[in-house]
């Protein structure tokens, strides 16, 4: 006999968590007016590096810092090199699937973009731009989370979602956000009899309310919801491909939610693997396999959405970069600043945004680093407030921009 505690661990009823209790205490049946506006942010955990996913080919002090992981520049008929963007900075050409969206004014790159604050901590780094605030570890709750709660309520659980097994910080807060694992396994007991159906609605509202300290039957009405969406039954439209991997997935998951118009405002997804700090290799190797899937699982995504896009943005981020010059062992050791990218409907996209800071040893930051010139939190506000309209004054306490805005976005 299957326990409560063993249900409730196994399965999608373990896929469901909130951040502290949800607003919506009232039933989600016209959810549908929730649609809207989508921003998606998609995190590269462990400090990708920029200058290999964007690489700089037109500074002369580019080359000689890298000589066995260094990209060549581009050149014509050869799929390995890198793929010019503007005439000094080029995709990895592991990155080719973004260059239809480059080319369509769709995706714009925001180059040496990061933190004020100088940690060369994985953990530290990600807490400071998840929740927004630099060097502060106090604060409770995240950028994401503000944004959203600064947004009119809308009778739907389903406004903030992130797909993984934990919520992140950027959604924590008090604005009932929903972290899963699967849609599909959401709805995999969608064809059971009614008799099944009442033991596993009491068994669930059990064990969640247990779990999540009495917002089991809200809970369980997010489940019915979803159920009734047919969301994980979309399949991906316009002869998308999504690549096999986590953030796949994600994003193919995501893409369900936003066609089934189940009220989405906000979604999160992430990425493991950028720390490479040996053998990151150039236009192939461990680095340029991660370039792939990454590449690979956007376009996807735009291109399953379509039309739909005109209504979502896209923005990725990392908590630092790397070194400008490659280790002994032929990698790439913590930095400072990256490249974040931005795609999707109303982004002034061909352009790669920001002040080049330069190469040459005196423009680095400590001597090693790309050093940052466009505050991660002045982009953040800036794709948030013009694509969400949310008030930037919340979303960022303390933050003084002292830059120019991008204008990344119409």
């Amino acid at each position: 006999m299957i326990t409560r505690r063993t249900f409730v661990k196994a399965g999608g009823c373990a896929l469901v968590a909130y951040a502290g209790a949800p607003r919506f205490l009232f039933r989600t049946a016209h959810a549908a007016e929730a649609s809207g506006k989508v921003l998606v942010a998609v995190f590269q955990r462990g400090a990708v590096d920029g200058l290999s996913m964007v690489t700089p080919h037109g500074d002369p002090g580019y080359a000689g810092v890298r000589p066995t992981i260094g990209l060549q520049p581009p050149g014509r008929g050869e799929s390995e090199r890198a793929v010019d963007l503007d005439g000094f900075f080029a995709l990895h050409p592991a990155l080719a699937p973004l260059v239809p969206l480059w080319s369509n004014r769709a995706l714009a790159v925001v180059h040496a973009c990061g933190s004020p604050d100088t940690t060369r901590s994985h953990f530290d780094a990600q807490d400071y731009m998840e929740t927004g605030t630099p060097g502060e570890k106090a604060t409770a709750d995240g950028w994401l989370a503000r944004a959203v709660g600064t947004r009119p309520a809308k009778s739907t659980p389903f406004r903030a979602v992130a797909i993984g097994p934990a919520l992140p910080r950027a959604l924590r807060g008090g604005i009932g956000a929903i972290s899963m694992q699967s849609l599909e396994r959401f709805d995999v007991r969608a064809g059971a009899d009614s008799t099944a159906r009442a033991g596993f609605e009491s068994l669930y509202e059990q064990g969640v309310r247990d779990l999540l300290h009495g917002t089991g039957r809200e809970t369980f009405d997010a489940v019915k919801m979803l159920r009734s969406a047919g969301a994980a039954r979309i399949a991906p439209a316009n002869g998308a491909e999504y690549p096999r991997v986590p953030l796949g997935e994600a994003l193919r998951q995501i893409a369900q939610l936003v066609k089934a118009d189940v009220g989405l405002e906000v979604a999160f997804a992430d990425m493991q693997g950028w720390d490479t700090h040996v053998g990151q290799g150039a236009e192939r190797g461990q680095l340029a396999l991660r370039f792939r899937d990454f590449g690979a699982a956007l376009a996807a995504f735009a291109q399953d959405l379509g039309d739909k896009m005109s209504d979502v943005v896209v923005l990725t981020m990392s908590e630092f970069g790397r070194t400008v010059a490659e280790n002994g062992n032929r990698g790439t050791d913590h930095g400072h600043a990256t490249a974040m990218l931005v795609l999707g409907g109303g982004v002034r996209g061909g352009r790669v945004y920001g002040q080049w800071p330069g190469l040459a040893h005196h423009q680095l930051f400590e001597g090693r680093d790309l050093a940052v010139t466009t505050d991660f939190r002045a982009l953040f506000a800036e794709v948030a407030t013009r694509h969400l309209g949310v008030p930037a004054a919340p979303l960022f306490p303390g933050f003084r921009p002292t830059q120019p805005p991008l204008n990344i976005l119409a």
